[in-house]
């Protein structure tokens, strides 16, 4: 109930006024909707996880590991659609909002949750917002503190959009390196739904190589499965390898800054549009007048739906 209190309380605070969602002169219509933000997907999902209330939320409730890359991909529309649906942005942040109302308990230590909690769902969203610094600074020839002050500030903007109490928010880029530090040496736990989220030895065939026999993926996704977790690795504080038990020497810190090196020089060579997840790339398409102004967000392919009868179920939602 105090969760669902605070979140009417910062309804309250927003009144009838509709946040202005970012546009494409921001940074972070720049890096979010990239694709190389993908290779930042297990660090923040394991990220988020590592919340007491958010991993216990997954640990009872989610579907996750039952469709890893569905669940993945259908998420990154609505998600990315907060920040690059224009018009209809408001209508995406509060449905995705919506899709948390009914995550709520007690965990294995009696700690009651609830999706909706401000300081829980604020977290989520914080690691999204570091995501953006991750892919300016490792994938994309790095960026300085005047973009990620930027970035910070378009973050707050950014969150207004879901209607969610602003009680938690950082007030400036200072506090939010103060807030972040704290999460990770005293906040975050090691738990079963993080362990989970990173073991991914046996990843299952994505389902837009349909094509691929079994016997070929199994190799190439046990190797995929391994590097990414380094690389993974690579992405976190110092604080939450010490938490995770992992360690890492200068010569993983060279091959990785390498790696990364060469991810951006391939980018190069994409044309802008090609950068971009369907849903960012419509966006970039209205802004230059491509599209109607009002064209209505691009939906995520069938593939990556769960089965009809099991669409309506919660359980099933792009989120979870």
């Amino acid at each position: 109930m105090e969760a669902i209190s605070q979140m009417a309380d910062g309804e309250r605070e927003l009144g009838d006024e509709v946040p202005e969602p970012l546009g494409p002169e921001s940074l972070t219509w720049e890096y979010l909707g990239d694709w190389r933000g993908l290779l930042t997907a297990l660090w923040a999902g394991s990220m988020q996880n590592m919340h007491p209330g958010l991993g216990a939320g997954v640990e009872q409730h989610s579907r996750f590991f039952e469709e890893r890359w569905q669940r993945l991909f259908r998420s990154l529309y609505p998600i990315s659609g907060v920040v690059y649906d224009g018009p209809h942005a408001w209508r995406t942040a509060l449905e995705v909002r919506g899709y948390h109302d009914r995550i709520k308990g007690v965990d294995a230590q009696g700690r009651r949750y609830h999706a909706l909690d401000p300081d829980t769902y604020y977290w989520a969203h914080s690691t999204f917002f570091v995501s953006t610094i991750l892919i300016g600074e490792h994938f994309a020839g790095g960026i300085g503190e005047a973009e990620k002050r930027r970035l910070f500030d378009e973050h707050v903007q950014w969150y207004r959009m879901y209607g969610m109490s602003m009680r938690p928010v950082p007030e400036s880029w200072e506090d939010f390196q103060l807030y972040w530090k704290h999460m990770c040496a005293e906040v975050l736990e090691d738990n079963k739904a993080t362990r989970d989220v990173l073991d991914i030895a046996g990843l299952a065939r994505p389902p837009f190589l349909p094509w691929l026999p079994n016997a070929v993926w199994r190799p190439v996704g046990s190797l995929i499965g391994r590097t990414f977790v380094w690389f993974t690795i690579g992405l976190y504080d110092g604080e939450v390898r010490d938490l995770l038990g992992f360690t890492w020497s200068r010569r993983d810190a060279r091959r990785h800054r390498r790696t990364c090196q060469l991810i951006n020089a391939v980018f190069r060579l994409l044309p802008h549009d090609r950068r971009y997840h369907p849903r960012a790339r419509a966006a970039w398409r209205r802004s230059r007048g491509e599209l109607p102004a009002d064209a209505e967000p691009v939906a995520t392919p069938r593939r990556n739906l769960p089965p009809l009868p099991e669409l309506d179920e919660p359980e099933h939602n792009p989120v979870h």
